[in-house]
């Protein structure tokens, strides 16, 4: 079921960057493959960052995510390359 999800969570992408995109798909060489997770698999891709601050980084738009069902209430889906881009960025360490 998983996979069926992302499967549809990446043609759903590959519509939205079509429409946006001059190029028609055909053309373009590879479609972007993005990879979402959900609030726990992005705390079990970083260790040692936690469900809140995960959630605390998408209310303030620091990461991309959807939120998939109805409401306020839906699964919130984290970008994975968003969230190590933030993590990973100059200023966001401390040296």
């Amino acid at each position: 079921m998983k996979r069926n999800q992302q499967e549809v969570i990446n043609r759903i992408l590959d519509l939205l960057t079509e429409l946006v995109d001059d190029t028609p798909a055909e053309k373009q060489a590879e479609p972007q493959r993005v990879e979402m997770l959900t609030i726990k698999e992005c705390t079990e891709a970083v260790r040692g960052i936690s469900e809140h601050t995960i959630r605390k980084l998408v209310a303030q738009g620091r990461v991309r995510y959807i939120r998939t069902g109805e409401g306020e209430r839906g699964k919130i889906l984290v970008s994975k390359q968003s969230l190590l881009d933030y993590l990973g960025g100059a200023d966001n360490c401390c040296k």
